[in-house]
């Protein structure tokens, strides 16, 4: 696979479009950081983007795998930002995954908590929550996350750090805005319940089309990958496991 020159011009262009929203929000720029979505990336053109940014998110266990070798020597982080099955928790733990992002059930979380003891090891999470009360779409509800968030605390080898959604797709703003405006909301019900072995430092929110929005609504990781790396060989919906064409595009 052919590099892509554009690669840093375009990361350019997102941090510009980052900092200048932080500026409109009065928030400081430091407050949010960009996650290199890279699902179908190569690790040439990864590694490319590593010269300029760390901290990268997958959705398949596969692709982990795969570029694990090339990415080892290069400072980064990783996230696993896809929907996971319980039978692939092993295989997350193996390669060096600092963050699940799209936890949304106890019952992975169990497995988790099992796997994470017998390997002694811990990990941060992010609890995944559907905003946008598409049926299509993985993630805990709203009304369902606290009484999540409680049982998963529980779990000494997992840390809760924050929140993540994917917003409806839409063209209007405001159907957007409300999704994020919801998780926030979450967000701070959560920390009045002071629930130990919780943090809700981190707000997932917001893709290449609609970073300001998030950041506005208050979002500290932004995750984009096509508008960085290009258009995909395949669809979306071969790596969320989703079928509504609506929630989609990072």
């Amino acid at each position: 696979m052919k590099t892509n020159p554009l690669i840093i011009e375009n990361i350019n262009k997102i941090q510009h479009r980052i900092q200048k929203a932080c500026t409109e929000a009065n928030r400081e720029v430091n407050e949010v950081r960009l996650l290199l979505a890279t699902k179908t990336v190569s690790p040439e053109n990864i590694k490319i983007a590593l010269s300029k940014e760390k901290l990268i998110g997958e959705n398949k266990i596969q692709e982990i795998k795969e570029k694990f070798d090339s990415l080892n020597s290069i400072t980064h982080q990783k996230h696993f930002i896809g929907h996971l099955q319980s039978n692939k928790i092993k295989d997350i733990l193996k390669y060096n995954v600092t963050c699940i992002q799209s936890v949304d059930r106890l019952s992975l979380a169990e497995k988790l908590q099992k796997r994470l003891v017998h390997e002694d090891k811990h990990i941060d999470i992010l609890v995944q929550v559907n905003t946008s009360d598409e049926k299509s779409k993985f993630g805990i509800s709203p009304e369902l996350a606290i009484n999540l968030i409680k049982e998963i605390a529980l779990f000494d080898r997992i840390h809760i750090k924050g929140l993540m959604t994917i917003g409806v797709f839409s063209s209007n703003d405001e159907e957007v805005r409300k999704c994020f405006q919801k998780l926030k909301l979450l967000q701070q019900k959560i920390i009045s319940e002071n629930i130990r072995n919780v943090q809700m430092h981190e707000l997932s929110m917001g893709m290449s089309g609609d970073l300001e929005i998030a950041i506005k609504e208050g979002a500290t990781i932004i995750r984009v990958g096509t508008a960085i790396f290009g258009k995909r060989a395949y669809p979306d919906s071969y790596y969320w496991n989703e079928n509504s064409d609506t929630s989609l595009k990072i």
